[in-house]
């Protein structure tokens, strides 16, 4: 027999349909036995952009008020939304209640008082921004094709490197990959477990620019890959073969120890016992490359709901997916405000338009 309070419900009807218990009655436990809904969004005020200043912006939505516009145009939001069972709202919203969500761990119903909706309809708009942005921008990272990587522009980042006290003078980028954290899965735990962090995890490879941008980002991959199996088939060695040259010259890309060596891909010297030069060598690579992990970083500061491990459940979250279009909003925030990585190597980023051509 079902104790829910459909069944409380059915029992008071046929205790009124018997006369066993008075309208008034009947009235006061029907509407005490009423699912009422959790939080009442109708005592807040609809979104309305005007009310939200330039610091709230910045703090809440990561972006000036001012830029809003600009990102909503080139990620080519609609100025209408519509989720698969109905719910609506302008483009606006739609890309604050995403840039809301990334920006720190918060409940949809925390989000109640700025967007005066049900949490449900905030997840439901939440997905639906999240679908659109993947479906039309997630190719920006993974291919080739870009105005920012061509020959010219690989060769400027490789001086821009070298500049910096780096050996190498052909090399353009750094690649690393990332781990991140998720909820402990009820199915495939070992599948998901990284033994090195220890966590339960889906991992990313992630090429950085000097000019601050993720040029390129391949995942997600299960938590226990390593990172030479993620360069295997992630296809990055033979699209370098394919792009990486310059006046017939080869350029590269510099990794940690885990990557093979090739004639695009370099990594530190690992014999046992080094040479002054060696070690010299690997010490300046170092100090370069550590641009890719004020990268990682950066992605977590500005949108730490990716730090929010409780909330990134595999097969009830498109917790790739999450990480994908963060990586992408944080190149348009690179592109608006340059980074750490851009001041540390002296190179401009390419303007926002320039990115979404």
């Amino acid at each position: 027999m079902s104790h829910g309070l459909q069944s409380v419900r059915d029992a008071i009807i046929l205790a009124r349909a018997g006369q066993y218990i008075s309208d008034a009655e009947f009235i006061l436990l029907f509407d005490y036995n009423w699912s009422k809904p959790l939080f009442p969004y109708w005592k807040f005020d609809e979104f309305n952009m005007d009310t939200w200043d330039n610091e709230e912006c910045r703090t809440e939505l990561r972006f000036a008020k001012g830029d809003l516009p600009v990102l909503k145009a080139v990620l080519g939001v609609p100025d209408k939304i519509t989720c698969q069972q109905g719910t609506t709202c302008s483009g606006d919203e739609a890309l604050c209640i995403l840039l809301k969500r990334f920006a720190y761990p918060c409940r949809y119903s925390d989000m109640v008082s700025r967007f005066g909706r049900n949490p449900s309809e905030l997840c439901l708009i939440f997905n639906e921004g999240l679908d659109f942005l993947y479906e039309r921008h997630h190719h920006r990272l993974q291919s080739w094709n870009q105005p920012f990587l061509s020959p010219e522009i690989l060769q400027i980042y490789a001086d821009a490197i070298h500049n910096k006290g780096a050996p190498l003078n052909n090399c353009f980028g750094f690649v690393d990959g990332t781990v991140r954290q998720i909820a402990r899965p009820k199915y495939h735990q070992r599948v998901m477990y990284n033994g090195h962090k220890r966590v339960h995890s889906i991992k990313f490879q992630s090429v950085v620019l000097p000019n601050g941008l993720i040029g390129n980002l391949a995942g997600p991959y299960e938590g226990k890959r390593h990172d030479s199996m993620m360069l295997q088939e992630s296809g990055l060695l033979t699209n370098l073969r394919q792009i990486a040259f310059y006046n017939n010259n080869p350029l590269c890309i510099y990794g940690d120890p885990a990557y093979p060596l090739g004639v695009h891909l370099q990594a530190p010297f690992r014999e046992r016992e080094l040479t002054p030069a060696m070690a010299e060598f690997n010490r300046e690579m170092s100090r370069v490359r550590v641009s890719v992990e004020w990268m990682f970083g950066n992605i977590t500061k500005y949108f730490s709901f990716l730090d929010f491990k409780r909330q990134m459940k595999l097969h009830l979250s498109p917790v790739g997916k999450i990480y994908t279009v963060a990586a992408l909003l944080q190149n348009a925030h690179t592109c608006l405000y340059e980074n750490i990585v851009s001041h540390f190597f002296y190179l401009k980023s390419p303007s926002i338009h320039e990115y979404f051509w």
